[in-house]
């Protein structure tokens, strides 16, 4: 690790020494070693790819909820061959990546089979980005999508009252020409990662993304977050994605509603424990030719019709640069998440 010579308040770590100090911080705060892995890296390539909502600043919010119980940091899942094109995998009560994980062989393997496959999770906890859960599928070629939902703190378009998740969508296909197309979305019109950010820095958020607990409508993140809720993106269409998420990511997997699980009895909590749903698919199975070769020719009209970035290209320039000069990280923090390891 060493020294910003441009700004004396900051480190330089490589993603390789950040992934081993995630990796250390949860094995300290109870989580086994093989799911350790999996958290650290997920929280480490955030954190490089400058997703800081879903980066270093979540640590806090997984120990927290391994504290109080919330969660089981050594949970082994369960997975189960359940149809020709079909996995089940239960969380035993875990996160949900290390499902992921244990299921990854199998789904691959049937999606290449039968062209399509199914990933089922439930009795999962998910406090992540969602795009490094498809985007690995899209480099060896398949399509991937995932959806997850979480807590309830929005309220459906035209309701009164919070039900849904930030309930995210994922997509991730593959490219002739470059990185795969990946992006990474809330239902909600912010993630709530964005707006706890903004409550921290004192922030006012733009119009229209929230209500405050008079259901009155506020641009104060902490109103938000104090007993108020997010609104869906684009009204009814958001809304009526956002039902979608519930259905298939906790209704048909097994998982809970966003309004079905109660941690008042856990106080620190912070993880919901819901359900995921990927869909993956072999996608030269459909056209009889070169997918990639296909995006490659979307991505060149798109270009050409004036669109210079595409999703997931912040990301990767994010990536680029820090594998080449490290991930920058305020002193503070590193110094706090040292802390945390023991050192």
């Amino acid at each position: 690790m060493r020294a910003n010579p441009t700004d004396q308040s900051t480190r330089t770590v490589s993603f390789e020494q950040l992934t081993e100090l995630l990796r250390r911080i949860f094995v300290a705060h109870g989580t086994s070693a093989e799911v350790a892995d999996v958290l650290a890296e997920n929280c480490a390539s955030a954190q490089r790819d400058g997703s800081h909502s879903h980066g270093i600043f979540r640590i806090p919010g997984y120990l927290s909820s391994l504290a109080s119980g919330w969660v089981d940091g050594k949970a082994v899942p369960l997975v189960e061959d359940v149809g020709a094109a079909f996995v089940r995998a239960d969380a035993g009560g875990g996160f949900a990546q290390p499902a992921l994980k244990a299921a990854r062989a199998l789904l691959i393997d049937k999606a290449r089979s039968a062209g399509i496959a199914i990933l089922a999770i439930r009795n999962s906890h998910h406090f992540a980005a969602l795009w490094p859960d498809v985007e690995p599928f899209a480099e060896q070629g398949l399509v991937a999508l995932s959806m997850v939902n979480s807590m309830t703190c929005v309220v459906p378009h035209g309701a009164r009252q919070p039900l849904f998740g930030t309930n995210p969508i994922a997509f991730a296909a593959p490219r002739a020409g470059g990185a795969p197309i990946v992006f990474d979305l809330a239902t909600s019109a912010i993630a709530h990662g964005d707006v706890q950010i903004a409550a921290r820095e004192g922030r006012l958020l733009p119009a229209g993304m929230g209500v405050d607990c008079a259901g009155q409508p506020t641009e104060d993140p902490r109103a938000i977050l104090e007993d108020g809720a997010l609104l869906p993106f684009g009204g009814h269409k958001g809304s009526a994605l956002s039902m979608m998420v519930e259905l298939l990511a906790a209704g048909l997997t097994g998982g809970n509603f966003s309004f079905e699980f109660d941690w008042s009895k856990h106080p620190g909590a912070q993880t919901p424990w819901t359900g995921q749903l990927l869909i993956v698919i072999d996608p030269d199975k459909g056209s009889g030719q070169s997918f990639a070769q296909r995006s490659e020719e979307l991505v060149r009209q798109l270009h050409g019709a004036g669109q210079e970035r595409l999703p997931g290209d912040r990301r990767y320039s994010e990536r680029a640069r820090s594998m080449a000069h490290g991930i920058s990280i305020a002193l503070a923090d590193l110094e706090r998440l040292q802390a945390l390891a023991g050192h």
